[in-house]
């Protein structure tokens, strides 16, 4: 038997329940993987509120993101993978001991990559590629603002952007700042205490930014979209507005609709201002695994050259999931956050 942490109903992180189920045998093109540590997302937290269209019917077991060995290979898949230490991209079901994955969706875990930075890996550093590189087209010297700049997905977005020699404004809460510059975030803006808008019009004397990673949604998304320069682009990818608190909220749910700019974002619209807006779901792209692959294996280079530090803020055991959760939510992480078995 092994244990996992299922979502029981929609609510709040006392929802989630430690259970018991079979360990799961791979079908042929699977490998097992014996899980030594999962990455904690805000899409957990959405699907745990019952808002993410794309999880399975409650009850279900959340989990992108796996580190651990293969313990188990199915029909096809050479022997020798047995042992292999490795990350995982995982379609749900990742908050537990054991799961079966495509044996193409497990990569090797890089040589000096603890599990721990393995496990908050795939899930933030794809997420970025995919905003940054593929939608949003960086080239060197791009001025790039980085929503939620001390979160998972904010820096590894933080750490691609500098290999292009990008100009960084990030917004965070002030007690992260210190870090965020340490990281090499040149401008960190106080989103509590400061409209970020006026704060990148002043800070690029009203040019504006070519690119903007917005994940919070709503509002948010108008406010991004006016600071972008000429040719600039906003990559929408995430609805963090949405939970603002511990359960669902029926106000919160109205009022993000109400302030979704649709007007702003038809094509006569982003014609006329010579501006792109874009949509990210890396969830979407779970049967893309040949392009998953090409993409993790650039960002897997990149750490192994030494351009990407992933950063794990805190690490809680599988049976404290709600806490984590908890942790997550209220953004007190600067990083990810790190479930173990």
């Amino acid at each position: 038997m092994m244990r996992q942490i299922w979502i029981t109903r929609a609510g709040s992180p006392d929802v989630l329940q430690l259970r018991e189920a079979e360990i799961p045998s791979p079908a042929p093109g699977e490998v097992r993987i014996a899980v030594e540590a999962s990455g904690v997302n805000f899409a957990d937290v959405m699907g745990r509120l019952g808002l993410y269209p794309d999880a399975p019917p409650i009850p279900y077991v959340p989990g992108y993101e796996v580190a651990g060995h293969i313990d188990a290979v199915g029909d096809g898949v050479s022997e020798d993978r047995l042992g292999e230490l490795v990350i995982a991209l995982v379609k749900f079901g990742g908050y537990g001991e054991y799961i079966c994955v495509p044996h193409d969706q497990a990569f090797h875990r890089p040589a000096g990559m603890s599990v721990e930075e393995a496990a908050g890996f795939p899930v933030a550093y794809l997420t970025a590629y995919m905003s940054l590189v593929i939608m949003a087209g960086i080239k060197p010297g791009d001025h790039v603002l980085i929503h939620a700049a001390a979160g998972g997905v904010g820096l590894a977005a933080v750490d691609i952007a500098q290999i292009f020699n990008a100009t960084i404004y990030g917004t965070a809460s002030a007690n992260k700042h210190d870090f965020l510059r340490e990281r090499g975030v040149q401008h960190p803006i106080d989103y509590r205490h400061k409209d970020f808008e006026r704060e990148i019009k002043r800070l690029t004397n009203g040019r504006g930014v070519q690119i903007a990673l917005d994940s919070v949604g709503g509002r948010s998304w108008l406010k991004s979209y006016r600071t972008l320069s000429a040719a600039g682009r906003l990559v929408a990818g995430g609805v963090s507005s949405l939970a603002p608190g511990e359960r669902r909220s029926v106000w919160g749910m109205l009022k993000f609709a109400l302030t979704v700019p649709w007007w702003q974002f038809n094509p006569v619209s982003l014609a006329n201002a010579n501006k792109g807006v874009a949509g990210i779901n890396l969830g979407r792209l779970w049967d893309e695994r040949a392009l998953l692959r090409v993409w993790m294996d650039q960002v897997l280079a990149w750490y192994a050259e030494g351009h990407l530090h992933p950063k794990v803020d805190k690490v809680f055991p599988l049976e404290e999931a709600a806490a984590a959760h908890r942790y997550l939510q209220e953004r007190r992480n600067i990083g990810k956050v790190i479930l173990k078995p």
